[in-house]
């Protein structure tokens, strides 16, 4: 059984800082937002729905006791829908989708939404604590250091210079600035209001459009301090001793930024889209996680990739369209090189390093993205990708109908 696409939306991205837009907004409030705007905008009896499944990154506290089934109460879905919230670090977003979708493929469910949340201005990443930053048994074991030493390790393996990575992410800010003055995601991105019904933010919060290498030039690099004081270049060099040093290039200008967001795609049965009068928008060809060295870390997506499309029976000179979560800039040159990509074929809209990755949101949001591409420009096929912290990897690939 296939699964389609009926619909998907996001809220904008806000600063994830208390002076952030979305900062008075609780994560159960914020992922409510888009299961409303599902529900509103299909005008779908939601006693329909088999399944809700949420991505949530940090869910301690307020993101805690299952976020998923609170934003679905909240949101006044019936109360017969379950719903879960799961945790692939950055792939959260992307893998509850998937989730979603083997149930219905699976023919276990006909209609479901898949999604996350996180509100990292209120929840700060880390707060979550875990074994593989703390236990130092465990991260000795595992050669454990920081994620933005592992994105200087990335670079330096691959020889990306200072003036390669700002390049790409001065493009990011670029794009996804001309992105909203067209108006590309208009259709898909909700306001966030206010108990009142004011509206908080109806924008990507974080956007800089002026942003050039020049203005980038002049940060200092962010994990320089960091991979020094504290041992893990040494780890890194020692995992990788085929290289002398680690040059740190990246910064706050070209790594995603910290936001708060939440998303939803609306899937079914080919069946429950005809019963309940709804047009697909796009079917799922299929998805796929691995695995990969913990230590370096982000290098993931590309096998993650390689492995969905030879699930699919397809080859990359198959995929019109590729996005992939800008998690720091060596990841997505990293990438391209991996599978050959143009720069003009990938995060055409921009990506996190100008509107932020709200962790367990993100795979969802660049989804939809990725879909409101594919209509606007006419092409067929497109590939999702994240890379996920302590070494994973996940993909989807869309075809539109």
């Amino acid at each position: 059984m296939q699964a389609f696409i009926y619909d998907h939306v996001r809220t904008p991205r806000g600063k994830g800082k208390p002076e952030g837009s979305l900062h008075e907004v609780t994560p159960v409030w914020l992922a409510s937002a888009p299961l409303v705007a599902l529900r509103e905008r299909n005008a779908l009896d939601t006693a329909a729905l088999d399944e809700v499944v949420m991505g949530c990154v940090v869910p301690v506290g307020e993101q805690g006791g299952n976020i998923a089934r609170m934003a679905v109460l909240n949101a006044g879905y019936a109360q017969e829908v379950p719903a879960l919230s799961i945790n692939r670090a950055c792939g959260s977003g992307l893998d509850a989708v998937a989730f979603a979708a083997a149930k219905v493929m699976a023919g276990q469910a006909s209609l479901a939404i898949g999604g996350g949340v996180e509100s990292m201005s209120r929840v700060p990443m880390g707060a979550d604590g875990g074994a593989w930053a703390q236990d130092p048994q465990v991260a000795s074991k595992t050669c454990f250091v920081m994620q933005g030493v592992s994105a200087d390790l990335l670079a330096s393996l691959h020889g990306y210079s200072r003036e390669e990575v700002d390049a790409y992410a001065a493009e990011s800010h670029q794009r996804a600035a001309r992105a909203w003055a067209e108006g590309r995601f208009a259709r898909s991105v909700v306001p966030v209001r206010d108990a009142i019904g004011l509206t908080l933010l109806d924008h990507d919060e974080t956007i800089r459009a002026q942003t050039s290498v020049t203005s980038l030039a002049v940060l200092r690099p962010s994990f320089a301090e960091m991979g020094q004081k504290y041992g893990y270049d040494g780890v890194a060099l020692q995992r990788y001793a085929q290289i002398e040093r680690i040059d740190h290039v990246h910064h706050a200008g070209n790594s995603s930024g910290i936001v708060d967001g939440a998303a939803g795609v609306l899937l079914g049965s080919e069946a429950a889209g005809e019963r309940l009068g709804m047009k697909p928008r796009a079917r799922i060809r299929g998805f796929a996680s691995i695995g990969s060295e913990p230590t370096l870390m982000l290098d993931g997506p590309s096998h993650a990739a390689k492995k969905a499309l030879a699930q699919a029976g397809m080859t990359a000179a198959d995929i019109d369209l590729w996005e992939l979560n800008e998690a720091f800039s060596s990841v997505v040159l990293c990438f391209m090189d991996a599978l050959a990509i143009p720069h003009d074929r990938i995060n055409v809209n921009g990506g996190a390093i100008a509107m932020g990755h709200p962790l367990g949101a993100t795979g969802a949001m660049i989804l939809g993205t990725a879909l409101d591409e594919l209509e606007r420009s006419g092409r067929s096929t497109a590939l999702v990708s994240l890379c996920v912290a302590a070494g994973m990897g996940t993909a989807m690939i869309i075809e539109r109908v």
